[in-house]
């Protein structure tokens, strides 16, 4: 599983532990400062964080039918009336970028797998 799309899930089910608040602006700080640490301890970005980093913005922009050099949180700002809105909305199109609701799929393995092991601790 990609680095990024863990620390997202995270993110999307405690904002507040990760981010303070659920908040888009923050949410895009917080992603800049990881990709910036990876790069500064020499870690490559897996494939999905690379289409992320690379491919999330332009795809925006288009959906949006835009062509700003604003950030992504900011185009997403601008269809939202608050910062929480924007940050569920960022989980809504980070799905659709990636074409599947990855993270839910992520969560329900990780819940599925948390059962099992309740089941067997208890069998």
């Amino acid at each position: 599983m990609s680095g990024l799309l863990n620390v997202l899930d995270k993110i999307r089910q405690r904002p507040g532990m990760y981010l303070g608040r659920p908040s888009v602006s923050d949410l895009f700080m917080f992603l800049v400062g990881y990709e910036f640490s990876r790069s500064e301890l020499g870690i490559d970005l897996t494939e999905p964080e690379q289409k992320f980093y690379d491919e999330f913005q332009p795809w925006l922009q288009k959906k949006f039918g835009v062509t700003t050099v604003t950030s992504w949180a900011k185009l997403i700002l601008l269809s939202c009336h608050d910062e929480q809105a924007g940050f569920e909305y960022f989980f809504q199109l980070f799905d659709e970028f990636f074409g599947q609701n990855q993270q839910s799929n992520i969560a329900k393995k990780m819940t599925d797998f948390r059962d099992d092991s309740a089941s067997a601790i208890a069998s």
